[in-house]
C-alpha cells in the first residue's frame, strides 16, 4: 500500500475526527468509557486547542485517491522530580479507519512522527499503549529510565523512548503527568455533547 503521511490541515479537521470515532468503536473501548461512544475523537479536537502539537498531528493519505485513512498527534506532557520538570511528549490517540488497519498505516504514522519529532528537537516520549506492539519502533519500559506513572506505579504498558540520548537521565525518578484531556471520568459530560454531532449526522 502507498501512504503517504503528511500534517494535518484545518480542512481535514472533521474527518481525521470521525476516523479516529470509527477507528475506536470497538465493544471494549465502549465498554471502557461508559457512555456509549468512544473517546478519542474528542481528544483531537480538544487536543488541537491546548496541550497538543499541531506539527506532531500527522495524517496518512492513501495516494492511490488520496483518502485520509490514519492520523497521529503528540500531546504536551512532563515528568516531575524534586529537583526539576522534563518536558516530554505523549503520543496518542493514533487512529487507523477499520479497513486498513494491519496494512501498516500506523507503522509509517508512528515512524514518521518520530522522525520529524527528533528533527524538532523533542527529547523523549512517554505514553500508554500496547507492550505486545510498541517495542518494535524502540519503546522500552518507562521502568528502564527510572520514570514512574503519577501514581508511582510501573507496568510493561506505560513506555517510552529518548529522542535525545541521555535525555531522561534528568528524570530518573520522576513522575508523568499528560494532559488531563485523557481523563475519561472528568471529561464524560463533554465528550457525549461532543459526540451528538456524530449521531446526527448519522440519522
Amino acid at each position: 500500500m502507498n501512504i503517504l503521511v503528511r500534517e494535518e490541515e484545518k480542512k481535514d479537521y472533521r474527518r481525521v475526527e470521525e476516523i479516529t470515532r470509527l477507528a475506536f468503536s470497538y465493544p471494549g473501548r465502549i465498554e471502557r468509557g461508559g457512555i456509549g461512544c468512544p473517546y478519542e475523537h474528542w481528544m483531537v479536537n480538544e487536543l488541537r486547542k491546548r496541550d497538543g502539537i499541531l506539527s506532531l498531528s500527522l495524517v496518512a493519505v492513501e495516494h492511490t485517491n488520496e483518502e485520509i485513512v490514519g492520523h497521529i498527534i503528540c500531546s504536551k506532557a512532563e515528568v516531575r522530580t524534586e529537583k526539576c520538570i522534563v518536558s516530554v511528549l505523549n503520543m496518542g490517540p493514533i487512529s487507523v479507519l477499520p479497513e486498513y488497519q494491519r496494512c501498516g498505516v500506523g507503522k509509517s504514522l508512528i515512524y514518521a512522527m518520530i522522525e520529524k519529532a527528533k528533527k524538532l528537537g523533542h527529547g523523549a516520549i512517554l505514553f500508554f499503549g500496547r507492550p505486545e506492539y510498541y517495542p518494535q519502533f524502540g519503546f522500552k519500559e518507562a521502568a528502564e529510565f527510572g520514570v514512574s506513572d503519577a501514581e508511582g506505579y510501573n507496568y510493561p504498558s506505560f513506555m517510552g523512548m529518548e529522542l535525545i540520548p541521555g535525555y531522561l537521565q534528568k528524570a530518573v525518578g520522576g513522575r508523568f503527568f499528560e494532559s488531563d484531556i485523557y481523563n475519561d471520568e472528568m471529561n464524560r459530560e463533554q465528550v457525549k455533547a461532543f459526540d451528538e454531532q456524530f449521531l446526527m449526522k448519522e440519522k
